[in-house]
């Protein structure tokens, strides 16, 4: 063990060694955090941050939505937000009439949404369709149905490795397709967003078509992970999956969802190198059948289970 072991400062909050990462992670796969820490405000995590041994690699988790953990387990420590930190609120924006959101980093998209639509906010549907917290949706930039994170951020306040609070403007993001130029180990504990004035039934209308389309093209009740690769330049990952004969396709119990084949599914027992390596293999094969290469959109964190450098 690292010498996190014995260097670890106090924190408001809670501290568990070989804390469980799958209990919560969607695919219910992987091996444990180290540490897995859980503070009760931000100053206690700027506090906590500041005082930990900068060696030791720091990664906030949301709900795990997008995240496939390996099995050998995420060294160092792994920072979980409490539901205090997930609160949204109204405030009135710079142009006359408009207003803004501004949500937690524990926040979950979907409430970030209804807060919008019940405020009369348009523009921020397409977080109804974004099943992780907001943090993970600042830090890729995450979108949907015409959108993403980048079209409606306006700042986000953030705990660097260091322990200073920090507040970015949006451009200083560097946004581009699913990737921000957020520094490692920084944690996104609030977001600022702007919609613009709209009808709440249309809104709500907006909503409810994405609820239904996911519903109907997702393996939402699975132990899955959301779109596992992005989509490559004018085209779809999962049209180039399904061209190349990976609709499901299996590897124990990992498979590729026969409902919409960008997703990758654990049927009860797959490890995290079974999912992992399922995705190589479709990677591979739709390289040979298109001449594509498809990029992760999943992130991929921590150890092999059988070696420890990686």
């Amino acid at each position: 063990m690292s010498a996190v072991c014995t260097a670890l400062p106090p924190l408001r909050g809670t501290v568990e060694h070989q804390g469980s990462l799958a209990d919560f992670i969607w695919f219910r796969t992987g091996g444990p955090a180290e540490w897995l820490v859980r503070p009760d405000d931000v100053q206690g995590l700027a506090a906590f941050l500041a005082a930990l041994d900068p060696e030791v690699p720091v990664l906030p988790v949301g709900v795990g939505s997008n995240l496939i953990v390996r099995d050998g387990g995420v060294p160092g420590v792994v920072v979980r937000l409490p539901k205090a930190m997930a609160k949204v609120t109204i405030e009135p924006g710079i142009k006359e009439g408009s207003r803004r959101v501004r949500a937690g980093g524990a926040a979950m998209g979907i409430t970030v949404a209804s807060a919008a639509r019940d405020a009369g906010i348009a523009g921020l549907e397409f977080l109804r369709g974004i099943p992780g917290t907001i943090g993970g949706a600042v830090r890729m930039n995450a979108g949907a149905y015409g959108r993403d994170t980048s079209n409606i951020l306006i700042e986000v306040t953030l705990v660097t490795r260091n322990g200073t609070v920090e507040t970015w403007p949006a451009a200083k993001l560097g946004y581009t397709y699913r990737h921000s130029e957020l520094p490692a180990g920084a944690v996104v504990v609030e977001a600022l967003f702007e919609g613009t004035p709209g009808d709440k039934a249309e809104i709500g209308a907006e909503m409810d078509r994405i609820a239904a389309e996911r519903e109907a093209s997702q393996p939402l009740r699975s132990r899955t992970g959301g779109s596992t690769f992005k989509n490559p330049d004018g085209g779809k990952a999962w049209a180039l999956i399904d061209a190349a004969g990976c609709r499901g396709l299996r590897r124990g119990d990992a498979q590729v969802s026969e409902k919409h084949c960008n997703f990758l599914l654990n049927l009860g027992n797959a490890s995290s190198a079974d999912i992992e390596a399922l995705g190589e293999e479709v990677r591979a094969r739709v390289k040979a059948q298109s001449g594509v290469e498809l990029e992760w959109e999943i992130q991929r964190v921590g150890m092999l289970a059988d070696d420890g450098d990686k």
